[in-house]
């Protein structure tokens, strides 16, 4: 999906919201929904979607990237008149054919995998909050959420295994917790949350997807999600919720 000719008419919506990430299995099918919801909405809202495929492109491994899309949606909004009223950021890593599965054991810790597994999960967005946080308003609500997962959780692992991915997803934590409270600072009716999505059937999760998981498609689990984030009020900023929207351990 490209971006470069939806960016030519942007004087017809009063609220944007965006979903990073949107080239993968959850985030295309998030986006879909907003999309869907955008339809004779009023006031009039739009979403859009960004990845490494749109035009602007995010990339967390081109950090300059990131700063480009936030002046391609600081022009989008100014031009508009409009507020950024929701952004989700739907990106994440796990295994790949080059970097290979999650560890099983310490004997497995690899350091192309460690490094690339923490510049998307933690260092990326991290630079995503630096580069978006200054379009956020500075009044009414606005909801920031960020695809966890569950194993981040310090205070829930039991199994142990999974280091890599598992600290990521801990980094990514408290980069959330940080900004929300900085956010609130910015906009005391700000919600920046952490989310887990549970097992969905995505490219992300297929290999691990074992008999007995509750596993839902992808468009499933943003309308679960989204349902969740409808629900969030300034009280929770902060904290980590999972799909059904219970409170996770940090």
């Amino acid at each position: 999906m490209s971006l470069q000719h939806e960016s030519m008419n942007t004087s017809n919506f009063a609220q944007l919201r965006v979903v990073v990430g949107s080239g993968g299995g959850l985030g295309q099918a998030w986006l879909g929904l907003l999309q869907a919801q955008d339809a004779g909405s009023k006031p009039t809202i739009r979403t859009v979607g960004l990845s490494r495929s749109t035009t602007p492109p995010i990339d967390y491994t081109q950090p300059a990237t990131l700063e480009a899309a936030s002046v391609w949606l600081k022009e989008q909004l100014g031009s508009s008149g409009s507020q950024l009223r929701q952004v989700v950021v739907a990106t994440g890593f796990l295994h790949s054919d080059e970097l290979g599965q999650p560890e099983r054991s310490w004997r497995q810790l690899d350091a192309t995998y460690l490094q690339h597994v923490m510049q998307v999960n933690a260092i990326g967005p991290a630079l995503l909050i630096r580069a978006l946080f200054d379009v956020l308003p500075k009044s009414e609500r606005v909801v920031v959420a960020f695809l966890s997962a569950k194993v981040g959780s310090i205070g829930d692992n039991a199994l142990g295994g999974w280091y890599g991915y598992r600290a990521s997803k801990a980094a990514l934590n408290q980069f959330v917790k940080t900004a929300s409270i900085e956010l609130r600072r910015h906009n005391k009716d700000a919600v920046c949350v952490a989310l887990h999505p549970g097992t969905v059937d995505t490219d992300l999760s297929k290999p691990f997807a074992k008999k007995g998981l509750h596993v839902r498609t992808a468009s499933v689990a943003a309308q679960e999600l989204q349902a969740v984030l409808d629900q969030l009020g300034p009280a929770q900023t902060g904290q980590f919720f999972d799909y059904q929207g219970h409170a996770l351990p940090w």
